[in-house]
C-alpha cells in the first residue's frame, strides 16, 4: 500500500484545492482524507511520501506526441521518450503515426503498442487516416479500431482532398474515435515553419503565411459540422483558427483544438533570436496570435495542452533555417510553461490548468485518468508549484528545445502510475 500524505490535492472537475492524504492500493486511490479525517496508519512494508509542500494532481495526459519509433530511433525511440514523459509529469501519451514505416497497418500498430508496455505508464497510438500517408485512401479504420487505435491522424502532412476528409469524419464517427487534422494548406507555403512576416523577412525568405492554416481549418470545421464527427483541430496557431473553432462550436459541431506551448509562450520573435531551435510547424506566430491562443484556453474554445512533443538531432537543427526540420521537443517543459505563462498571469486557474492537461485529453480518447477521486486510477503527479529549475538536460534523446538556459516554476518531485513510483526526483 502507498501513503500520500501532507499534499494540496488539485481537483480539475471541482476547481477545489485542499490539503489531504491519499491511500492507494491495488493501482487505484483507495481513499481521499481531508484533514479532518484519517487514513489508517501505514504498516511496516507500506510505502510513505511526505507530499508537504507539494500539489497532487492527476497525471498529465498528452495526446500530441512524436516517439520516432519505428524509424527514426536515434531521434527518439518509445523507451527514451517513456523517460521524457514520466519526467514531465504525464502518465498517458497518444502518438502520432508519422513513422517509418507510417502506422497504418495492425502490425506497426501491435509493436508501438507492445513496446510501449515497457515503459511504466499507459502508452496509446493514433493511427494514419490514408494509406503511407499519401493521402489518397483510406487505411482500414475498421480493423485498425478493433486493433487498438486511440484515434486517426496523417500529422505531419495535410489531408487535401475534400471528399476524403469527409469520408474519414464519418468513419471516424461510426467508430466512436477522435480523427485530427494537420491544418496548413502546402499550396499556400513557400518555406515552412517560419512565419510570413518579420520572421521571413529578417532571413529573406518566403515562409509560411496564415492563410494556409485559416484556409484548412475553415474547411474541416464545416466538415465537422456536417457530419458530428470528433474532430481535433491540431497546434492552433492563428487567431482566425481560434474564431473559427469558436463559431463551429457555438454551431453545435464536435470539435476540438490543440494549443502548445510553445504557441501561447513565444512569437515570431523566437525564430529570429533562436533560429531553427524555434522552427516548428505550424510557425511561431504574432502577439496577437499568441494572445488569441491564451484567450482561447481560458474559455474553453481550445479544450487541450499538447506539446507535439518533435525529437529532432543536434546535427539536423544545425543546418541552415530553410534545411532544418521544424519541430521541438516539449514533454518535460509542458506543466512549467503552463504555470508560468498561464496560471502565474491570471490566465487560468491550476485546477484550470491541469484540467486542460490532463481531465480534457483523457475525455476525448477515453482513457482512464484525468480525475482525483476514489476509485480512479492511481495516476499522479507531484510537484512543487513555486520552486524553480533551470531547463538544462532532458531525459530526452534530443535536446532541440529554445528553453534550454532559461528558469522556470513547479519542479516535478513523483509521477505515479498504477500506484508505482515512475519518476522520483534526484
Amino acid at each position: 500500500m502507498l501513503f500520500i500524505k501532507n499534499g494540496t490535492l488539485i481537483d480539475p472537475e471541482s476547481g477545489r484545492l485542499y490539503l489531504a492524504d491519499l491511500e492507494i492500493s491495488e493501482g487505484k486511490i483507495n481513499k481521499i482524507c481531508e484533514k479532518k479525517a484519517f487514513c489508517q496508519e501505514a504498516t511496516p512494508g507500506d510505502e510513505v511520501i511526505d507530499a508537504k509542500g507539494l500539489m497532487i494532481a492527476p497525471g498529465l495526459a498528452d495526446t500530441h506526441v512524436h516517439f520516432r519509433d519505428p524509424g527514426f530511433t536515434y531521434k527518439e525511440d518509445i523507451l527514451s521518450g517513456g523517460e521524457a514523459a514520466k519526467k514531465g509529469g504525464f502518465t498517458q501519451i497518444v502518438l502520432m503515426a508519422n513513422t517509418k514505416p507510417p502506422v497504418d497497418n495492425p502490425e506497426i500498430l501491435a509493436y508501438v503498442l507492445e513496446k510501449g508496455k515497457k515503459t511504466g505508464i499507459h502508452i496509446h497510438s493514433c493511427v494514419n487516416v490514408t494509406e503511407k500517408m499519401a493521402g489518397k485512401k483510406l487505411t482500414d479504420m475498421e480493423l485498425l479500431a478493433r486493433e487498438g487505435a486511440a484515434g486517426f491522424t496523417d500529422d505531419g502532412i495535410p489531408i487535401l482532398e475534400e471528399a476524403l476528409v469527409r469520408e474519414a469524419m464519418e468513419r471516424a464517427k461510426k467508430l466512436g474515435k477522435p480523427v485530427s487534422f494537420h491544418e496548413e494548406d502546402p499550396s499556400l507555403i513557400t518555406n515552412n515553419g517560419i512565419h510570413a512576416g518579420k520572421a521571413a523577412q529578417y532571413y529573406g525568405i518566403g515562409g509560411s503565411p496564415r492563410e494556409a492554416e485559416i484556409s484548412l481549418i475553415r474547411r474541416d470545421t464545416a466538415l465537422a459540422l456536417e457530419t458530428g464527427a470528433e474532430v481535433v483541430i491540431q497546434h492552433i496557431s492563428t487567431r482566425e483558427g481560434v474564431e473559427l473553432v469558436r463559431q463551429a462550436k457555438a454551431r453545435g459541431a464536435h470539435i476540438h483544438a490543440e494549443a502548445t506551448p510553445h504557441h501561447f509562450t513565444m512569437t515570431q520573435e523566437a525564430a529570429i533570436q533562436k533560429g531553427t531551435l524555434a522552427k516548428m510547424n505550424p510557425p511561431l506566430r504574432e502577439e496577437a496570435d499568441r494572445m488569441a491562443i491564451i484567450r482561447g484556453l481560458a474559455d474553453g474554445t481550445i479544450d487541450m495542452i499538447a506539446t507535439d512533443h518533435a525529437p529532432h538531432s543536434g546535427e539536423e537543427k544545425e543546418k541552415p533555417i530553410t534545411e532544418a526540420p521544424s519541430g521541438i521537443i516539449g514533454l518535460e517543459t509542458s506543466l512549467s510553461l503552463g504555470i508560468r505563462e498561464l496560471v502565474n498571469k491570471g490566465y487560468l486557474t491550476l485546477p484550470q490548468l491541469i484540467e486542460r492537461m490532463s481531465t480534457a485529453p483523457c475525455r476525448l480518447y477515453g482513457l482512464a485518468g484525468g480525475t482525483l477521486c476514489e476509485g480512479a486510477p492511481a495516476d499522479l503527479v507531484l510537484f512543487a508549484l513555486d520552486e524553480q529549475w533551470t531547463v538544462r538536460e532532458f531525459a530526452s534523446k534530443s535536446s532541440n528545445s529554445p528553453f534550454i538556459g532559461e528558469k522556470l516554476p513547479g519542479v516535478i518531485y513523483y509521477t505515479i502510475c498504477g500506484g508505482n513510483v515512475v519518476y522520483c526526483k534526484g
